[in-house]
């Protein structure tokens, strides 16, 4: 077999699933060997899909590529079927190197190691299978066997309200994804033939009376995952309780396949009910930016501040899945990639915080910068990156989104100018409340310390915890013995975890066609698709009267007499 020839696809989602089954046998009584283990296969796999995508992916054509498919229970019609293309190409990296780290980061764990490794090299396999799936109902398996880890994850390694998290969490995700599976049997068996081929789905002409309420279930489903408003509700509560490795994955990956469900799916196969949609995708970005923001301010738990954060900037993405402009796409698909990356290394970094003061209430810290100016300065990095600094993938990507919508000649010009400055003000809101939060850490904090100690101490002398003295100091506004209090600052791995984040976050951020030329083919393509649904709908018989609602598009007649013309 030729390596043009070799399943690569095949390889990258099986290789982490069938490493899996192995950890049970492997020799290991303390979880040492088994971390090792499931780091090195984190590695491989990410240099695998490397190295396929290096040798073996063209990132000028729109078209699927590395297609393979077998037969795999014909009598369903279900197939293995995978494939890649602009749109799942860098999700695909950006869950390899998330997982990874996230592994790295859970250095740590020694309550039920095997387990814990075990789920997370299977939620690894999922998580590609959702991105690579050119099968309906296989996409719709890899989705739900994602599920599975998650909960487990939450429910065994999480904090004191675990059960309730990792319950809420199942229960809105499992629910929210029966929309996906009774619009993939719909559009399945549509017309004479039965197919759950996403492309050959996508070339069925269904009629818009079948497309709207397909939509409206798959933006259900897909919404849920994206955290858009008021399906969101889950996300804080999981991030709460959930272990930082486990948050990262969750902020940095699972939240990126709504994104991806909305692009491939809403977008690529019910282009003409995108159409009516649009304006309410915009809408509801708009909400998310301006809500995530305001309720972030509201937090006193670090971890939920910065769910919420993550709820924020999920708005960008719907502005720009709505935009109808190559830009605005674009900046969507930069937007994921960008704030996957970012906020898995701010809530890495929150599980490093909460390692040395054990809460994550801020009003409980403050103090520590001093002592530990290290993750001080990991910490202010991330925050910057999340605030959109100019240097960093949050400002390429959310200015890309802010141009896309300005520029687009669909919607009104007032719609555009609400919906900009709604967005602004919750690029405004961002820096206040990451930055609060950091002077809430490291900084004097204004809360009451909840010990009678002058919350002057100075914890900064480390020789207090040398001399062995059992006198109560000050930790941040908690009181310690010196024996349990932990001054040490970031290690030589956390700092290696974290600049791994960096480096891509900072050569996006110079350099934004880094990312951008393994995608840009395939929105422009997808993103001509849309437009070309838009002059079919308003130039029809049954064409929405929406011309003059500032809500909606407005009618682009250059570009259809144009296209009629044709």
């Amino acid at each position: 077999m030729t390596l043009d020839r070799f399943p690569w696809l095949t390889a990258i989602v099986l290789l982490p699933l069938v490493a899996s089954l192995l950890i049970p046998f492997l020799p290991d009584k303390d979880g040492k060997n088994v971390r090792w283990y499931a780091l090195g296969v984190g590695i491989a796999d990410f240099i695998l899909m490397c190295y396929a995508f290096w040798k073996h992916y063209d990132p000028s054509s729109a078209t699927f590529q590395l297609a393979e498919k077998y037969d795999w229970i014909p009598q369903l019609g279900l197939s293995w079927a995978v494939s890649v293309d602009g749109i799942s190409v860098p999700l695909v990296l950006l869950a390899g190197i998330v997982t990874t780290l996230s592994i790295f980061a859970a250095w740590q764990v020694d309550r039920k190691p095997r387990l814990f490794y075990f789920l997370m090299l299977v939620l690894y396999a999922a998580q590609i299978g959702v991105f690579v799936a050119q099968d309906l109902l296989l996409f719709f398996i890899m989705w739900e066997v994602e599920l599975i880890p998650v909960y487990l994850l939450v429910s065994i390694w999480g904090g004191k309200n675990r059960q309730y998290a990792a319950t809420k969490f199942l229960i809105y995700t499992a629910a929210a994804s029966i929309f996906i599976l009774v619009a993939g049997l719909a559009m399945a068996f549509y017309g004479n033939t039965l197919t759950f081929d996403i492309a050959e789905l996508a070339l069925k002409n269904y009629p818009l009376a079948l497309e709207l309420p397909l939509y409206a279930g798959l933006l259900i489903a897909f919404g849920v995952k994206l955290a858009i408003f008021p399906f969101h509700t889950w996300l804080p509560d999981a991030h709460g309780e959930a272990s930082s490795p486990v948050s990262m994955i969750l902020a940095g990956v699972l939240l990126k396949m709504g994104g991806y469900g909305l692009i491939r799916l809403n977008m690529g196969l019910l282009d003409q009910a995108h159409v009516y949609f649009a304006p309410i995708l915009v809408m509801l970005g708009v909400v998310n930016i301006v809500y995530g923001a305001f309720n972030s301010f509201a937090q006193t738990n670090m971890k939920r501040r910065l769910a919420y954060s993550s709820v924020s900037h999920m708005g960008f993405v719907l502005i720009g899945i709505a935009s109808f402009t190559d830009l605005g796409i674009n900046g969507a698909m930069l937007q994921m990639i960008s704030h996957g990356l970012i906020a898995s290394v701010l809530f890495f970094l929150a599980g490093v915080t909460y390692d040395r003061t054990h809460t994550m209430s801020l009003k409980e810290m403050g103090y520590i910068g001093k002592v530990m100016p290290k993750v001080f300065a990991l910490f202010t990095i991330g925050a910057l990156a999340s605030l959109a600094l100019p240097g960093m993938s949050g400002f390429a990507s959310e200015l890309a989104v802010f141009v896309g919508i300005t520029t687009s000649d669909i919607y009104s010009s007032p719609f555009r100018t609400v919906t900009v400055f709604l967005a602004a003000v919750g690029v405004i809101l961002t820096p206040i409340y990451l930055l609060s939060m950091l002077r809430q850490i490291f900084y004097a904090s204004e809360a009451i310390p909840s010990c009678d100690i002058s919350p002057s101490c100075d914890i900064s002398d480390i020789s207090l915890k040398a001399q062995g003295s059992q006198e109560a100091v000050c930790f941040g506004t908690n009181c310690v013995l010196p024996i349990d209090a932990d001054f040490s600052d970031a290690r030589p791995r956390e700092v290696f975890i974290a600049l791994l984040f960096f480096v891509p976050i900072v050569a996006i951020g110079f350099y934004p066609k880094l990312a951008s030329q393994l995608y840009d083919a395939s929105t422009v393509a997808l993103n001509a698709q849309v437009r070309e649904a838009y002059v079919q709908v308003v130039s029809s018989k049954n064409a929405p009267t929406f011309a003059n609602h500032s809500s909606f598009p407005t009618i682009a007649k250059v570009e259809i007499i144009s296209a009629l013309a044709k």
